[in-house]
């Protein structure tokens, strides 16, 4: 069928079953804030959008007077970024998906833009396109490849001129915004679009259902592209393909759309920052945590990293990826693919989340029973019940529980120096 620019036909069309099935991906945050590399990807706005103290007084104590945002732009040098590393690192940390921001709220765009006159990584900065090069390393490693964009620019001209006219004019979309999103579509062929700066303005104004028609009946990718919910400031969580909602959005009970939750690993920023803690950075535990509860509750899981202005994906990021993807290659079969069961988790507990293929139910839980028996009241067992443990040879020993479900034996656990891991998934045939 041929999809009408309004938003009751667009949001009829059934999305691409690999959004889905693939579960798990990858967020990185990458632009000329990446300099800075101070307070958050906001730089620019909280400097001169703002104009926070701390953030005048940051520029005036490490850079010379007079200096505008632009002259940021050619420290963005992406010397060290080796997109061949990166497709590893990100395939080794279980992502079926990853997001690049093309473009951010501060206009500059990772790609050679021929609407973004001097202000992309092919006229300054790296001189590279960024956005083809990480593209063509993750196409070789088999994983889908989306591309975060913003429709708006803090500081474009033509963007506060239309501001200013009650957004009745439309020059910006027409000269920037549409024809970058058509460029992007139409070079690098993207799975996903994952659109943002939505939400100053209304849809008529950003041509959203436009250009959407056009990306699902006629673009390169129509049978194939996923988009968010984030193209016009009353679409979130209401139309788009799958929803965000909002940034770090963790809804209490099963939604009845799919959506996705996105999340960063510096809890603090999105885009890196030279300053950060690690207090103030997410722990393995914390990150298995937010992953199994969004899968539970049919969400996608996006995590973000925020690489450094060279291109370095720093160490500790690294650390937490690879925790990730050693967890996910243990206890992946209960993650991708999977759906939600008919229970999301055990009785009011947020210790114990359930998943399922088919018949076949997994209660992951995430922390170990001190008595090594783990009790779940949910399933209901039948003589034909068989229970195993991801990661561990043989069945598990299990009984009716007094109450109802049952009670499963686990395999000992031998005393470590090591703190456990985080998480471990049964796998039960034979229950309802």
């Amino acid at each position: 069928p041929r999809y009408r620019p309004d938003w009751a036909s667009l949001d009829a069309r059934p999305l691409p079953a690999w959004f889905d099935q693939a579960k798990v991906g990858v967020f990185v945050h990458w632009g000329v804030f990446s300099v800075p590399a101070w307070g958050s990807e906001w730089f620019w706005w909280h400097w001169r959008g703002e104009h926070r103290p701390d953030y005048q007084r940051f520029v005036q104590s490490r850079y010379p007077p007079d200096t505008t945002y632009a002259d940021f732009a050619p420290h963005f040098t992406a010397h060290d970024f080796q997109p061949r590393e990166w497709a590893r690192l990100f395939q080794q940390a279980g992502a079926r998906y990853v997001v690049l921001t093309t473009k951010h709220h501060e206009g500059f765009t990772n790609w050679g833009s021929p609407v973004s006159w001097n202000w992309n990584s092919l006229d300054t900065g790296p001189h590279r396109d960024l956005v083809g090069e990480l593209g063509q390393a993750l196409r070789e490693s088999n994983i889908r490849y989306g591309l975060y964009h913003s429709l708006l620019e803090w500081f474009n001209p033509l963007y506060l001129a239309d501001k200013e006219s009650g957004f009745k004019t439309q020059n910006f979309v027409l000269k920037k915004t549409m024809p970058e999103l058509y460029d992007l579509v139409l070079t690098y062929k993207p799975d996903l679009i994952w659109s943002d700066g939505d939400w100053e303005a209304p849809e008529p104004y950003w041509n959203s259902t436009s250009f959407l028609a056009w990306l699902y009946n006629d673009s390169p990718v129509k049978d194939t592209v996923v988009v968010n919910d984030r193209w016009c400031n009353n679409c979130s969580c209401h139309h788009g393909g799958y929803y965000n909602c909002a940034d770090k959005y963790k809804p209490g009970t099963l939604p009845t759309h799919k959506w996705e939750m996105c999340s960063s690993i510096d809890k603090l920023s999105w885009g890196y920052r030279s300053n950060m803690n690690i207090s103030e950075l997410m722990d393995e535990t914390s990150i298995i945590k937010e992953l199994v509860q969004t899968v539970s509750f049919g969400g996608n899981y996006l995590l973000n990293v925020g690489p450094t202005k060279e291109g370095v994906i720093v160490p500790i990021f690294q650390e937490r990826l690879l925790a990730l993807g050693r967890w996910l290659d243990t206890n992946g079969e209960a993650i991708y693919e999977s759906k939600p069961w008919r229970v999301q988790m055990e009785n009011s507990t947020d210790t114990i989340w359930y998943t399922s293929k088919g018949p076949v139910v997994y209660a992951i839980f995430l922390i170990w029973p001190r008595d090594n028996v783990l009790e779940l009241s949910s399933p209901i067992p039948s003589p034909a019940t068989q229970v195993t443990m991801l990661g561990f040879a043989g069945t598990l020993k299990w009984q009716k529980s007094p109450g109802k479900g049952l009670l499963i034996t686990l395999p000992l656990m031998l005393p470590s120096p090591l703190p456990p891991q985080s998480g471990w998934t049964v796998k039960l045939e034979g229950v309802k």
